[in-house]
């Protein structure tokens, strides 16, 4: 049940980390805070297919 998903940062659209979740029991697509190196801060990164 567990699948590839990559992150992508919403305010420079880079795709900058690759993760695994449960779709069990993530269903919906997830959303963290991350580093961005171009930004270098934090920000916000959706999930992308």
């Amino acid at each position: 049940m567990r699948v590839l998903v990559t992150l992508e940062c919403t305010e420079t659209g880079d795709r900058n980390y690759i993760t695994m979740k449960n779709k069990r029991n993530n269903p919906e697509r997830i959303e963290m805070m991350k580093y961005c190196p171009r930004l270098r801060k934090q920000t916000l990164h959706k999930e992308t297919k």
